[in-house]
Parts: structure tokens; sequence; C-alpha cells
């Protein structure tokens, strides 16, 4: 089980009606955030859920609106006499930027472990997600992010028998690991299991022009969390010269990388009446939400025959 939960959707201020741009994932007792504008504390408060127990931090880039809740965020989660230590990843600069931020949160009971990202697209395991950080199109390096969450295939009792691989090893081959008996014989997962199945995917992207990385990225994904930073036709212009995205762009990747559903994200301040342009945006993608801050979806593997 995957809880998924968008916990801001404004870009550039937070409003009284909506928190800067976060996103926080939950997965087998691993809580993943990506990116921590001002106002995430609270969000992550009105939401019930606790930064404390938050282990892995993903940055897309590093404007305000995406950074500038953290120096906070660290400062509650040493008040909650946390020791373990918390990941931070993102673009070139990171230990510069965070180490900046934290003139105002010197002193921390944990540790900080920072992993850069440079090249255009980068494959990283963290917490039980499989993460692949790929560039986009802003006038600043930033990063968009795909989360995926394997699935082994079904364990085959009958042909563990038929090899007569001891019981105590099976637990062992259902979770992927090899062992060695005794004698020397070495059994590997490949003899018990069948094929794998479908598993969970997640991508957010913020910040950035509709580009050729977005599409294969998020292909297949569950859920396709992606900016909306305009709606209105006559702000193509401004979206094109800031290196943002319009809420039919956002929806034509989404049919491109034929995703299950589509959350737009990360909304211009001057943004009213977004749901009269709902009509024209599921004419290129029927399942597309307007995202609201605290959205939850908790996605649970499905068995396909």
């Amino acid at each position: 089980m995957l809880d998924v939960c968008l916990l801001g959707t404004a870009g550039m201020m937070p409003l009284p009606y909506r928190w800067l741009t976060s996103l926080m994932c939950r997965y087998n007792g691993s809580d993943l955030l990506i990116d921590c504008g001002e106002g995430t504390q609270i969000a992550l408060a009105e939401k019930g859920w606790s930064p404390h127990s938050i282990d892995t931090m993903l940055f897309t880039h590093y404007h305000a609106d995406h950074i500038s809740g953290l120096p906070g965020m660290l400062l509650a989660m040493a008040n909650g006499d946390r020791t373990a230590p918390l990941t931070i990843c993102g673009p070139k600069g990171l230990a510069r930027v965070v180490n900046s931020l934290r003139v105002i949160a010197p002193d921390l009971p944990f540790d900080i472990i920072y992993r850069e990202i440079n090249a255009p697209t980068e494959e990283f395991e963290l917490g039980g997600y499989q993460i692949t950080a790929f560039r986009v199109n802003h006038n600043v390096p930033c990063y968009g992010y795909s989360l995926f969450i394997p699935r082994l295939g079904k364990f085959d009792a009958e042909a563990a028998q038929a090899q007569n691989i001891p019981v105590k090893f099976w637990n062992a081959l259902q979770h992927g690991e090899s062992v060695t008996d005794e004698d020397g014989t070495e059994y590997t997962p490949d003899m018990v299991m069948g094929p794998a199945r479908r598993g969970l995917k997640v991508t957010y992207t913020t910040d950035t022009r509709p580009t050729e990385s977005i599409a294969v990225n998020a292909k297949g994904s569950d859920i396709f969390i992606c900016e909306g930073m305009y709606c209105d036709r006559d702000k193509l212009k401004k979206a094109k010269t800031n290196k943002h995205m319009m809420f039919t762009e956002a929806a034509s990747l989404a049919a491109k990388a034929e995703v299950s559903e589509l959350w737009l994200t990360h909304f211009s301040p001057s943004l009213v009446g977004a749901e009269k342009h709902m009509k024209e945006v599921k004419k290129i993608f029927p399942n597309t939400i307007l995202g609201k801050d605290g959205m939850t979806r908790e996605l649970n593997f499905i068995d396909e025959e």
C-alpha cells in the first residue's frame, strides 16, 4: 500500500486557502517528501501526519516556493528527538543551498546525507522506492521524479517442493534473496518465483515546459502529478517565457504517457475559476483532477489475470 498526499498546490506564494508545493508518500514505514515550500509543516498538521518519520526528501529545484519550508521542518524534526539520519536529494549545489538555509537551524541531533543529482537521468533506491530523477526545462536546473514500488512474482510452492528446496529457505527466496544450504547448494529466487507483477508508480514534476523526458519517465504511472501554472489561453506566452506549463499541456503529456490519472498542481496565485477550464482539459485527458491541498490516494497492488 502506497499513500500519496498532495500537501500543497500553490506556486510562487502561499495563499490563505492554498499552501506551497509539496508531496508526501508513505510506504512500508518509509516517508518521502518531495519539495518543502512554506506552510508544509502546517499542511502536514492539517493532514494529521508527522514530520518526524520522514527519512527522504527530494527537491525539484531551489526556488523559494519549493524549499523555503526546510529550516522549520528540520527544527520540527529535531524537536521531536529524532536521531536517525535524513537523506536529501536534489540538483547541483544541494549541500551549499541546504547548509545556507541551516544558518537558522544549525544544531541538529541527526545527520543529513546529501545525494546530488547531476546527470540528465539518474536512478537510485531509497526506503523501498526505486527513484528516477529526470531533468526538465525550467530557468534553473530542475528535476522531476518517478517513484516505483516493485512487486515480486508469485511464489511457486510446487516448484520448490519438486526441487527439494528446504522449507526454511522459502521465506528468503520469496523476498528475492539467494540462500546456500550447509552442503553448499545454492538456491536462487528465479527457481521458485514467477515473473514480476505490476508494481505502483507515481510521477511528480513542476516548474517546466513540456519535455520528452516527462512523457518517457511518466509512462504508465498510476498517478501523474504535474504543474498547471496557467489555464487561460492568453497566458501561453507567459508560460513559455517563465518556463511553466498550461493545463492543456499537462493533459497532453498525460495522454502521451498513458497514465491512469493526472493531478494538476502548482497553480499561479492569480488563478481563479480553474474549474471552468476542466471541460477542455478533459477532452485531452478525461481522468484529470484539479489538485487540492490534502488530497490523498491510497494505491494498492492489483492482481492481473
